[in-house]
């Protein structure tokens, strides 16, 4: 089968290969024929190192499909079943999933680096693992049963894609973390896949004021497109929040992972208010703020994992509002391409071009 191959951690493009095949069946395990997978700024992240991740490894964790045959043991999911892939599969036995909190459970991390591919090597067989246990650009894909959610027959692969990660981390952080307050104001910087679904949880919930922050014109202007109603330069967040009752935002995202702009989103949410962290930062990153202040100001800091919840009980709601109208995944696809040109996906994503790319699989 196809996949897509990143060899080396810094590389700058992925091998597209033939001769890969998906190893690891056996009780407890699905085998899944992916037919689209989406790229996530995360997967960049994984290959530039910021993200740990062993290679060689397959990207891609944003990944819709069809299931072709289940393990021993495996309940709740069937061969023909559709299904997306759940990079942080949950156990569903320690504290945190017991507490109904499986997006905290990590003992999918555990795994991480066990092989999930095989390819050769010039003579020899190599093994490489999914990004996070995963590995969303490959025809076929075998994970653990609790690593695939199942979807409605009628949800499109592509849209199904998108709420594997982006979606559900962007629209799970405005209802369940932060829990967006009719009327509100809300600030979200970052205007990519996650920047954009957050403006559209916060809709949802019924915010009177969305403000979305990026240094790209396009993609900012973008934004009003989805919901937001004001498009503004991260050098103009600072007035703006500060016209605003109170000084400042009810809520502000960062969706972006990084501590200049956590802090910019501290500086800009009044007192009171709450910061909602969803960007995947680099462990080195470090944001500061005084005692004094975290104190004084009694402001929210919020970070937010994969939706903030349940990631089935996420998408589940994604779904709902997908089907009522209230939020547009299609319009969030701005550029479709085959495996064998996902280095252009990269590219796109890169240089800022494209919201969310559409990696084709059939």
């Amino acid at each position: 089968m196809r996949a897509a191959i990143l060899h080396k951690t810094g590389q700058d493009t992925l091998d597209v290969r033939d001769d890969v095949v998906a190893v690891g069946f056996g009780p407890g395990k699905v085998r899944v024929r992916l037919r689209a997978a989406s790229l996530c700024h995360s997967d960049l992240s994984a290959m530039s190192g910021v993200l740990p991740q062993p290679a060689p490894f397959v990207p891609g964790h944003e990944g819709a499909g069809d299931v072709v045959e289940v393990g021993e043991g495996v309940t709740g999911v069937g061969a023909g079943d559709r299904v997306v892939l759940c990079w942080m599969a949950p156990c569903g036995r320690c504290a945190h999933c017991e507490r109904g909190r499986g997006h905290l459970c990590v003992s999918s991390l555990r795994r991480l680096g066990a092989p999930g591919f095989r390819f050769d090597g010039g003579g020899a067989p190599v093994d490489a693992s999914g990004f996070y246990g995963t590995g969303a650009f490959a025809e076929e894909v075998v994970v653990e049963r609790d690593a695939v959610i199942k979807v409605p027959a009628d949800l499109p692969y592509e849209l199904a894609a998108l709420i594997g990660c982006g979606v559900t981390t962007g629209i799970g952080a405005a209802v369940h973390t932060a829990q967006v307050e009719p009327g509100s104001s809300v600030a979200v910087i970052g205007a990519g896949g996650v920047g954009v679904a957050t403006v559209q949880g916060a809709r949802v919930c019924g915010a009177g004021r969305i403000a979305v922050v990026d240094p790209v014109v396009s993609r900012r202007e973008r934004a009003l497109a989805f919901g937001a109603t004001d498009a503004l330069a991260p050098e103009e967040l600072k007035a703006v929040a500060k016209g605003l009752p109170g000084g400042g935002f009810d809520y502000v995202f960062e969706a972006v992972g990084r501590a200049a702009t956590v802090r910019a989103g501290y500086d800009a949410a009044r007192r009171g208010g709450a910061v909602v962290v969803i960007g995947a930062g680099a462990q080195d990153d470090l944001a500061q703020f005084t005692m004094g202040e975290l104190f004084f100001n009694e402001k929210r800091l919020l970070p937010s994992l994969y939706g903030g919840t349940s990631v089935p009980r996420t998408i589940a709601l994604v779904v709902d509002l997908w089907r009522a109208g209230r939020i547009d995944l299609a319009g969030m696809i701005t550029h479709r391409v085959g495996l064998t040109d996902v280095n252009e996906a990269v590219a796109q994503m890169r240089g800022g071009e494209a919201l969310r790319t559409v990696v084709t699989l059939d």
